[in-house]
């Protein structure tokens, strides 16, 4: 029997991404697709199903009743799928690893790591997917997760905490050049700034409320979208940018960062070692989920 009717499946997946951004700018960026290309497809998924799903509001998008119910039954369909397509790609090897992290993690604490576990396990077939958004990415798509998270996990991951969130000022010796400075001096600093607002890490003008400072957006500044860059233009005495303890650590041991103060601030947040709820732990996961929290207990004591 003939499944009818079905919409194009371009045009549910860009309704499910505008729906969990509540932008078709931020979904287009996530599918790599433009603006109009995104906002398109919905109003050709709107004109298949005869309704209209979102309230067009100025730069936001609400959802209407009809919208909300398929919003549910479309995600969960394509969650579905994204699970029974990645079980036929994938080879069902219980030595197969898929490790999911953003590219923060990967630069600044994993990578570096990884060699110790490969030398442990070397029978394990292991694949780095860097992702900045989990929310962007399925359970199907990996094994084992290393995000930070703010809130609580999603329900469709089992969360083991690692470290909690510690963010403070660093920069470069060269930087200073011999200065030492003060809280109260950084707002007249050069401040690197992560320029995603819709990232959930803290940003200098949340850092500069914990700390009862005022922010003025005339102090100097240099932005980047990509957080391990900013890292880098800090190692290259360009300004001071916002570190986050333990994924800092090995430059601040090295000495090529130091803490510009003993400030410090946290949204309660920390790191994570994430697996998907309703699938069985393959060997290779257990056996990295342990490692990870060897790793991070190891750092703990240090």
């Amino acid at each position: 029997m003939r499944i009818h009717p079905l919409p194009p499946l371009q045009c549910l997946v860009a309704f499910e991404a505008s729906v969990r951004h509540a932008s078709f700018t931020r979904a287009a960026d996530e599918l790599f697709v433009t603006q109009s290309a995104v906002s398109r497809q919905v109003q050709q998924l709107e004109g298949f199903l005869g309704r209209p799903l979102f309230f067009r509001e100025h730069r936001s998008l609400r959802l209407t009743p009809a919208g909300e119910h398929y919003a549910r039954e479309v995600h969960r369909l394509l969650a579905q799928c994204a699970e029974a397509t990645f079980d036929v790609m994938k080879r069902h090897g219980d030595l197969d690893l898929t490790v999911a992290c953003s590219s923060g993690v990967a630069s600044l604490w994993l990578t570096r790591r990884l060699p110790g576990f490969r030398r442990r396990h070397p029978g394990i077939r292991l694949r780095l997917l860097v992702r900045d958004a989990l929310a962007s990415m399925a359970p199907a798509e990996f094994d084992a997760g290393l995000y930070y998270l703010r809130e609580p996990a999603p329900t469709e991951y089992t969360a083991r905490r690692l470290f909690d969130e510690e963010v403070f000022p660093v920069c470069s010796p060269g930087y200073l050049a011999g200065r030492c400075l003060q809280l109260e001096d950084l707002p007249g600093e050069t401040l690197l700034f992560l320029e995603d607002g819709q990232r959930q890490w803290m940003s200098w003008q949340e850092w500069f409320g914990c700390n009862g400072l005022s922010f003025t957006r005339g102090q100097p500044r240099l932005m980047a979208n990509d957080y391990p860059q900013l890292v880098r233009l800090a190692l290259l005495d360009q300004g001071i940018v916002l570190g986050w303890r333990y994924m800092i650590d090995e430059h601040l041991l090295d000495g090529r960062l130091l803490r510009v103060t003993d400030a410090s601030a946290s949204h309660g947040g920390g790191y994570f070692v994430l697996t998907p709820t309703e699938r069985m732990q393959s060997q290779a996961s257990r056996l990295f989920s342990r490692w990870l929290l060897e790793q991070a207990q190891e750092q703990l004591r240090r």
